[in-house]
């Protein structure tokens, strides 16, 4: 059996916990057969579930985060140990259930890792992202949930939900119309169907704090995408400059200069300052080109971060300043 293959749960069915909520928790809403929507789940057959696109080789991590990810994935590969001598499936008794968080900063490999895990566990993985299956009619988004989680159980997908911070987000207290209504519906729905779902969910986001608490306590692990250090940051470098490349840059230096910067923004970098020796029929990309494209997105990035903050400047005249304050200057 190849590692990561879901078991399936014992006869004994285990009896949930209900929601931690006070409100009767919702009904996970069916698919008659012979409904408009029977044919939902051949829908997601289309264009979702895939083989893994990357391996743990193609991404370069910092060891913590890739630690802390192999200490999830071990309780596929030693599942007897964990399980049955060490007692745990006294306690856990949906074996094949956990949910990883992979957040952090953007294009630091969240994406990517997810179709490492999968490529790991030799699973075929399912991506899912909002747009996918909001729908403008109330109720409508429940039953694409319950449709895409139905594909995954019958294809034995992991389920990968990017940018999850979109359909996990805390639950509107002060509903004032329908659309608050449909949102919290399909937030307690999504909840009973992860609750449900015995196997494995991954979920990416670069904004943790929107995540509903409830959506928190029931992912096992949480792993942090921090920005690469020096060594990997050079690792990075020389990835994404590819040997045939005519170039005299200096990796180690790029590397040590330029820190907060993420494994994407070293690949744009690098084919930004390739398309400018390019355009200007120069035989060799230069190490300056790479300096100028590298800080052309740091700043990009600095900006972003103020935006929302305009400042405009002028030139005004004493008597103007002394006009505003009565006459006087400020002391």
């Amino acid at each position: 059996m190849p590692l990561g293959k879901r078991i399936e749960p014992s006869a004994a069915k285990q009896i949930e916990q209900p929601l931690e909520t006070k409100a009767v928790p919702p009904q996970v809403p069916k698919i008659p057969a012979d409904s408009d929507n029977a044919d939902k789940i051949t829908e997601f057959t289309l264009f979702q579930a895939e083989e893994p696109k990357y391996s743990f080789s193609d991404i370069i991590l910092n060891d913590s985060t890739y630690d802390a990810i192999q200490d999830v994935l071990v309780m596929y590969e030693k599942r007897d140990l964990l399980f049955n001598q060490w007692g745990l499936g006294e306690r856990q008794k949906r074996q094949n259930r956990a949910g990883i968080n992979l957040y952090g900063y953007s294009g630091t490999g969240k994406s990517m890792a997810a179709h490492a895990i999968a490529n790991q566990l030799d699973r075929k993985i399912l991506t899912v992202d909002y747009s996918q299956i909001e729908s403008k009619y109330v109720g409508e988004t429940s039953k694409n949930l319950v449709a895409m989680f139905d594909y995954a159980k019958e294809s034995q997908s992991i389920i990968f939900f990017d940018e999850a911070d979109a359909l996990l987000s805390r639950r509107v207290t002060n509903m004032s119309n329908s659309t608050d209504v449909s949102v919290n519906q399909t937030r307690s729905v999504l909840l009973v169907l992860i609750n449900e779902f015995d196997d494995l969910i991954l979920y990416a986001s670069n904004f943790i704090t929107n995540y509903d608490p409830a959506f928190i306590r029931r992912i096992l692990s949480h792993v942090k995408f921090e920005l690469p250090d020096e060594e990997n940051r050079c690792k990075l470098w020389r990835m994404y400059i590819p040997q045939p490349l005519p170039t005299n840059a200096d990796i180690r230096g790029l590397a040590a200069k330029y820190n907060g910067v993420s494994g994407s923004d070293i690949s744009n970098a690098v084919f930004n300052a390739s398309l400018k020796a390019a355009r200007l029929d120069e035989g060799t990309v230069c190490h300056a080109y790479f300096e100028e494209a590298i800080e052309r997105i740091i700043n990009s990035k600095a900006d972003n971060d103020n935006m929302g903050t305009l400042v405009s400047r002028r030139t005004v005249s004493e008597d103007y300043v002394k006009s505003q304050f009565g006459g006087e200057l400020p002391k």
